[in-house]
C-alpha cells in the first residue's frame, strides 16, 4: 500500500508531510546514494554477523519484508541467508535500482506505516536505518504496525544511529531537497518496542569507524512478538486418572 490510504467516502487521505519529503529526498538522490553505498556490509562485520544471527532466529524460508529497503543491498544478503524476503520503500526511484540489482527478489512501493500485509502473515520484519526519517511521536504507531504483520514468535530487526540530536542533510551531491536523519538512544527506541508489545532479545551497540566516517555509534536491536500462551489444557474430570 502507499502512503496514501482510502478514508470512509473512498477518496485518498494525503500522506503525512515526513512520507512526502522523505520520498522526495530519496528519489532525487538515489542513484548517487547507490554508489555512494554500493557495498557497505563489506566493510561492516558486526552488522553482517547481526544479520546472520536475525535470520537463524527467523529460520530457513521464514517470509521476511525489508521494510524502507532503499536500492536492496540488505535485502539481498538477507536472501542469501536463505530468507523468503521481499523489499519496500516510499521512492520509486530507489526501488527501480533495487529491482535492477536483484531481478529474483520482489520489490513494491509503500509505507511502513500502513503495511499491505495481512495480520501475521510475516515471520520477521527489517527496519534497517529506515525509522530515523519518522518523527517520535509517530513511533508507537509505526511498531504497533509491524507487530500487527508479525506473526506470533515472529521476529523484528531495527538499526539506527545512536545520539540526542538529528543530523541534517542539505542539498547531498547538488540536488534541491533535504531531510533529518533522526538519532536514537536504544533505551529509548526498547521502551517503545516493549509498549508496542515487543520482548527485546538483543541490543548491540558499536563505536563509529572513522575509516567509514561514521559520527555516531550504530545500533541494531532484535526484538520478538511474544508467542501466543498455549491454551490451559481442560481440568480432568472428577474421578478421573489424569
Amino acid at each position: 500500500m502507499d502512503t496514501a490510504s482510502a478514508s470512509a467516502t473512498g477518496s485518498p487521505k494525503p500522506a503525512p508531510a515526513f512520507v512526502t519529503t522523505t520520498r522526495a529526498f530519496y528519489d532525487a538522490v538515489a542513484e548517487d546514494y547507490a554508489e555512494l553505498f554500493h557495498d557497505e556490509l563489506a566493510a561492516r562485520p558486526l552488522e553482517r554477523a547481526v544479520l546472520c544471527a536475525y535470520a537463524e532466529l527467523v529460520g530457513a524460508g521464514g517470509r521476511v519484508a525489508d521494510l524502507g529497503c532503499g536500492p536492496g543491498r540488505t535485502t539481498a544478503r538477507l536472501a542469501s541467508l536463505g530468507l523468503d524476503v521481499s523489499g519496500l520503500d516510499l521512492s520509486e526511484s530507489m526501488l527501480a535500482i533495487a529491482r535492477r540489482e536483484n531481478p529474483g527478489i520482489p520489490f513494491e512501493q509503500g509505507s511502513m506505516l500502513e503495511l499491505d500485509f495481512p495480520d501475521g502473515a510475516l515471520a520477521g520484519a527489517v527496519s534497517f536505518y529506515s525509522s530515523i526519517h519518522t518523527p517520535l511521536a509517530e513511533l508507537p504507531a509505526l511498531f504497533a504496525e509491524l507487530h500487527r504483520v508479525l506473526a506470533p514468535g515472529g521476529h523484528l530487526l531495527l538499526a539506527f544511529q545512536v545520539g540526542d540530536e538529528p543530523r541534517h542533510h542539505h542539498r547531498p551531491w547538488g540536488h534541491l531537497v533535504s531531510l533529518d536523519f533522526e538519532r536514537r538512544r536504544p533505551e529509548v527506541m526498547a521502551g517503545l518496542l516493549a509498549a508496542a508489545g515487543f520482548t527485546l532479545l538483543s541490543s548491540t551497540v558499536r563505536e563509529p569507524d572513522a575509516s567509514l566516517g561514521e559520527p555516531t555509534p550504530q545500533a541494531l536491536l532484535i526484538a520478538r512478538r511474544p508467542p501466543e500462551t498455549e491454551a490451559a489444557s481442560p481440568a480432568p474430570a472428577p474421578g478421573s486418572d489424569a
